[in-house]
C-alpha cells in the first residue's frame, strides 16, 4: 500500500463539508451529491468489483461477493460529520491541513477524521488495497455507509431493512465505537482496545410546567411561575442515578485481570467480593467511567417565554438520557416520574430506546477480532464493554446480536477530547495501522 497515497485520499474525503444538521434546509446539498462520486473516483477498484446499492437519499451499501455461501461480515462508518461551528480551530476544519508533530510524527487535522471519515477510509483503503492483490474473501462482505448517523438518521435503519428483505444470514457487524487507548484502567500498564459490546439506550424526555402568563412586572406573589418549577424538576432530574455494576462489566473485569497486577488485579478478577471497591473507584474516576456504571441524566435544551418581559404560559426542559444496560427506558422514565412526582411537571419520551442486544465476548466473532488486533496493535489488551454513546450499528441487532463497536485507532486522551470539538485529528501513523487492522480482519472473511 502506498501510505502517502493513502493519506491523501483521506484528505480528499475531509474536505467535502458532508455536514448534518437537523435544519436539512441549511446543509450542503452539493457537498453530500458530491461525497459518493468522489468515492468512485479515489477507490476504482472497489467500484468496478463490488455491488453497490444507493439506500434512500445517503446510504451507500456495498456487497462483496465471497466464494462461497455463509454467513456475511457487515462493516459500518457513516461519512457525516458534526458542525463546526465553533471558533478557535487551529486549523480550518475542512483544509484537511497535514502537520508535524513535535516528534515528528504526521498529523491530519480536519473535521470527521476520528468521527467518522477516518473508519471509512481505513475501510475503503483496506478493501482497494485487498482486491489490488486479487484477494476475494470466503463469504460475501457488506459495507454499510450512511450520511446521517450524526442526527439520528434512516439511511442504517434502511440498510437492515433491505438486508432482512434479502434473508442475508450474517456473522457479525462492526461499527464505529471504542479505540486503542493508553492509560484508560487503573492497574493496567498496556494500552486498551476497548470494544464495545453493547451501547446504552437513548432517549429525550421533555419536562413540561405549565401556569397562568401574564407581565413580568408583576410576577404573583408566590414567585410560583412555570419556570420556577421547572427548575426544582431540573434540579432533581440533575442528581446523579444510583450507580450498580451492569452485566457487560463482568467480561469488561475479567479482560483487565488478565492483565491488571496488585490489590486491583485481584478486584478485577473478583468483581463480586469487591464489588464496593470497584464501584468507589469507577465513580470517583473520570466522567467517563462514572457513566459506564449508571443511567445518565442531562438537561439540555431550553424554552420559556418568547420576550423577556413574559411570564411563560409553558416552560419545558429537554432531557438526554441514556439508559444503563441492564435496564429499561420505561423503566427510568418511571424513575424519572418519581423524582419529581410532587412538582406538577408532565413528563413525555420524545424519543427513545432500550440498550440493545449484548454482544458475545467469546466465539469466533470475537476471536476474528481479537486476531486482527493482534496483527495491527499487537501491544494493546482487547477489552469488551459498553458504549456510552450511541451509534448506527444499534439497528443491525436486528440481524444479529453480534454487532460490535470498535474504530481501531490509537488515539490519546487529548485526541478523543477533540470528537465533536475544535480541533479534531488523527496522527498519520494511527490511520495507517487502522487500515492494518481492517486488512486483517477482511483477510479472515
Amino acid at each position: 500500500m502506498d501510505a502517502d497515497a493513502a493519506v491523501e485520499r483521506l484528505r480528499e474525503l475531509l474536505r467535502v463539508p458532508t455536514v448534518s444538521r437537523t435544519e436539512t434546509e441549511l446543509q450542503d446539498a452539493d457537498a453530500f451529491a458530491r461525497f459518493p462520486v468522489l468515492l468512485s473516483e479515489l477507490y476504482p477498484r472497489l467500484h468496478a468489483t463490488l455491488e453497490l446499492e444507493r439506500v434512500g437519499d445517503v446510504g451507500l451499501l456495498y456487497r462483496w461477493p465471497g466464494r462461497t455461501p455463509g454467513d456475511a461480515l457487515i462493516l459500518m462508518a457513516h461519512w457525516d460529520v458534526v458542525p463546526a461551528d465553533e471558533p478557535g480551530w487551529t486549523h480550518e476544519p475542512f483544509a484537511a491541513d497535514l502537520t508535524a508533530d513535535a516528534d515528528g510524527s504526521r498529523r491530519l487535522w480536519g473535521r470527521g477524521a476520528i468521527d467518522d471519515k477516518g473508519a471509512l477510509g481505513g475501510i475503503l483503503e483496506a478493501v482497494e488495497d485487498l482486491l489490488g492483490a486479487g484477494f476475494v474473501p470466503e463469504n460475501d462482505v457488506y459495507l454499510s455507509f450512511g450520511g446521517d448517523e450524526e442526527i439520528a438518521g434512516t439511511a442504517a435503519a434502511a440498510a437492515v431493512d433491505v438486508l432482512l428483505a434479502r434473508g442475508i444470514a450474517v456473522e457479525f457487524v462492526l461499527d464505529e465505537g471504542g479505540a486503542v487507548v493508553q492509560g484508560q484502567f487503573p492497574g493496567v500498564s498496556e494500552p486498551t482496545a476497548v470494544i464495545g459490546i453493547a451501547e446504552k439506550g437513548i432517549a429525550t424526555i421533555e419536562l413540561r410546567a405549565a401556569e397562568p402568563g401574564g407581565h413580568a412586572a408583576h410576577p404573583p406573589r408566590s414567585g410560583v411561575t412555570a419556570t420556577s418549577r421547572l427548575a426544582r424538576a431540573i434540579q432533581r432530574v440533575s442528581r446523579q442515578v444510583p450507580a450498580g455494576l451492569p452485566p457487560t462489566a463482568f467480561p469488561m473485569f475479567a479482560a483487565l485481570g488478565s492483565r491488571a497486577r496488585g490489590i486491583l488485579g485481584l478486584a478485577y478478577r473478583h468483581p463480586r467480593l469487591f464489588r464496593p471497591v470497584l464501584l468507589r473507584a469507577l465513580t470517583t474516576g473520570s466522567d467517563e467511567a462514572n457513566a459506564l456504571v449508571r443511567t445518565t441524566r442531562v438537561v439540555t435544551r431550553l424554552r420559556g417565554a418568547a420576550a423577556d418581559n413574559v411570564l411563560p404560559e409553558v416552560a419545558t426542559a429537554h432531557v438526554n438520557m441514556r439508559v444503563v444496560v441492564g435496564s429499561t427506558l420505561d423503566a427510568e422514565v418511571a424513575r424519572i416520574r418519581r423524582d419529581i412526582a410532587d412538582a406538577g411537571i408532565g413528563v413525555r419520551v420524545l424519543a427513545g430506546s432500550d440498550p440493545p442486544p449484548v454482544a458475545p465476548a467469546t466465539g469466533r466473532p470475537w476471536e476474528r477480532l481479537v486476531a486482527a488486533l493482534a496483527s495491527s496493535h499487537p501491544e494493546s489488551v482487547p477489552v469488551p464493554y459498553a458504549m456510552l454513546g450511541a451509534t448506527d450499528g444499534r439497528h443491525f441487532t436486528r440481524l444479529t446480536p453480534a454487532v460490535y463497536r470498535f474504530t481501531p485507532f490509537e488515539m490519546t486522551k487529548a485526541e478523543l477530547a477533540g470528537l465533536h470539538a475544535i480541533d479534531e485529528s488523527i496522527r498519520v501513523d494511527a490511520y495507517l495501522r487502522g487500515i492494518a487492522f481492517y486488512r486483517a480482519l477482511l483477510e479472515s472473511a
